[in-house]
């Protein structure tokens, strides 16, 4: 297991800054596709990433002062900041104190759209308020294509431009393909994949992934990847999936280790 703290108390990089100007400039209401802003529900557990690279992900608190997100969108060589907003919607960084990635990950897989153990857990330094812990799960067994699932993000509503992220949605998918528990493949109910739909896009990575079931939602996945229609480059298309099946138990051991009971 890899972790590597990532502080830096006194400095404030430029391209975080540069990042941050994007999310403040008037978010559009929309994820890809046309996403439902959602501040409460689900939308209460999801946090934005910033990293001193110049890129953001999106994350899920499963505990307080722990959250949830992708192996590749926290890689070794940066800092990562958790971005919080006041009353007034101005940004407050807060630290990250420690980062864990999965053993297995592979930067190369992802590139690829394969399967790989795509999470990673971010200990940060306080939780952030107005937010609440997601109850952490798995997929029930089996996936079947036509399962519904729900996605939250802050990523962009507009490939390309950065000032549309920055604002939790939701959209409500379908599994497409065979499913299982290496990876799932979602797509737009209406589109299919075909054309440009609802999915994930630039800033979604890390989001949280809940299935459609009865009683108290539980995040069974995280968000990997995505293409536009008919696997092409962009959004709108196919948003990939790493379902928590294999890795929920690293996951565990890994927050014990921290000092949190899940």
């Amino acid at each position: 297991m890899l972790i590597f703290t990532s502080r830096a108390p006194m400095k404030i990089f430029p391209r975080m800054i540069a990042v941050l100007a994007l999310l403040l400039s008037d978010p559009a209401d929309a994820i890809v596709g046309g996403g439902v802003p959602s501040a409460e529900g689900i939308g209460r557990s999801v946090v934005t990433i910033v990293g001193s690279r110049g890129n953001f992900c999106t994350g899920a608190l499963i505990a307080p002062g722990l959250a949830l997100t992708a192996a590749h969108c926290v890689q070794p060589g940066a800092v990562y900041k958790i971005v919080e907003y006041g009353a007034d919607r101005q940004p407050q960084l807060r630290d990250v104190k420690k980062v864990a990635i999965h053993p297995a990950f592979n930067m190369q897989a992802i590139t690829a759209h394969r399967a790989t153990a795509d999470v990673a857990l971010l200990q940060l330094e306080a939780s952030p308020s107005g937010k609440n812990a997601a109850d952490l799960g798995v997929p029930q067994v089996p996936i079947v294509a036509g399962s519904r699932f729900t996605i939250a993000g802050i990523g962009v509503a507009v490939r390309g431009e950065g000032s549309s992220g920055g604002t939790v949605r939701v959209a409500g998918l379908v599994a497409t393909g065979q499913p299982g528990t290496l990876q799932i493949r979602l797509v737009d109910p209406v589109g299919r994949g075909a054309r440009d739909g609802l999915g994930a896009c630039t800033g979604d990575s890390g989001g949280p992934v809940f299935e459609d079931r009865q009683g108290t939602p539980a995040i069974v996945g995280v968000i990997s990847w995505s293409t536009g229609p008919n696997g092409s480059a962009g959004c709108g298309g196919l948003t990939g999936v790493t379902p928590l099946t294999l890795y929920r138990d690293w996951i565990l051991q890994t927050a014990r280790q921290w000092g949190f009971a899940l």
